[in-house]
Order: structure tokens, then C-alpha cells, then sequence
């Protein structure tokens, strides 16, 4: 099962993410079509995500090897250092979220945001959640931001990075 894929970024929000001890490669399409809209004309594939215990199941395009944007979000979560672990991504009207406490991961998910403005209400609203404190934590960006978004960040947080 280990889909190696490449490097390249397949933004989607059609996944689902399974403990690893759930995730059955024959029942991969069923078990995505539970959460997502899934084509008949897209393949269904799935990558680990070992330093969550996960199986990150998409759809994506036949003959594609591109990973989704969520996946790269995960691993770079797996191998920050900090307490709290922020990543997002802002493509296309979509901010691509997950965040970890330590190596608990609290949430991975995407959320329709038609402006920026938008996507950082949804940051809020999940770090307010998990009772996670922005003055204390770094956001890291995994998409080009720019400099008004940047510095509307650094408002609340005590660093902006990109990745």
C-alpha cells in the first residue's frame, strides 16, 4: 500500500484520513466516498502518514502520482518541533488546515473560504477550540502569502514561517 507518489501538489479537499488499524486498501473507494464526492472517472489511492498512525485516502486523476496538499501538510506537522503544531495552506478559495499538540494531531481538514480574511477566521476558530494560544505559537504557510496577509498573521501570532 506505501503510494509513493511525487513531489508534486494535488490540491483537493476530497480526503479522508484513517487510523491506520481502520484502513483497508480493497475498501479504500467506499470508505472515501463516506466523506467526499468521488468521480467514477478519478482514481482512489492513499498514502501513510506514520507519525500520525494514518492512512490519507484521495481521489485524484488516472495516471496521476501527485499527493494532496493535506498530505504535505502532515508531514511537515510530523517534523516541526514546537508544543503547537500549525500548517496551512490558502489555495483557490480553500484553506487547507492541520494542527497537533505536540504529536497528538487535533485536526486535518479543509474549509471553503472565498477570502483570506475568511481562512483566518477558520484558524481561530480551530485554535480556540483546542485552547491553543496564537501569542505563543509560529503558523506555517505552505503557500506563497502575501505581504498584507502576512502581517494581518503577525497580529496574533508570535511568527509567520513558510515552508
Amino acid at each position: 500500500m506505501p503510494e509513493t507518489g511525487s513531489s508534486s501538489i494535488l490540491f483537493t479537499s476530497r480526503c479522508a484520513l484513517v487510523p491506520e488499524r481502520f484502513y483497508e486498501q480493497s475498501s479504500a473507494r467506499a470508505m472515501l466516498v463516506e466523506t467526499a464526492d468521488v468521480d467514477e472517472t478519478e482514481e482512489v489511492a492513499a498514502v501513510e502518514v506514520p507519525q500520525f498512525g494514518a492512512v490519507l485516502i484521495y481521489a485524484r486523476p488516472y495516471g496521476s502520482s501527485a499527493l494532496p496538499e493535506l498530505y504535505h501538510l502532515l508531514a511537515a506537522a510530523g517534523r516541526l518541533k514546537e508544543h503547537n503544531r500549525i500548517v496551512a495552506a490558502y489555495h483557490e478559495g480553500i484553506l487547507y488546515l492541520v494542527v497537533a499538540e505536540n504529536t497528538a494531531l487535533k485536526l486535518c481538514n479543509s474549509f471553503q473560504a472565498v477570502d483570506f480574511t475568511t481562512a483566518e477566521y477558520y484558524l481561530f476558530m480551530v485554535l480556540k477550540k483546542f485552547q491553543m494560544n496564537p501569542e505563543v505559537s509560529t503558523v506555517y504557510f505552505d503557500t506563497p502569502l502575501s505581504r498584507e496577509q502576512e502581517m494581518s498573521l503577525y497580529r496574533y501570532f508570535k511568527a509567520v514561517e513558510c515552508l
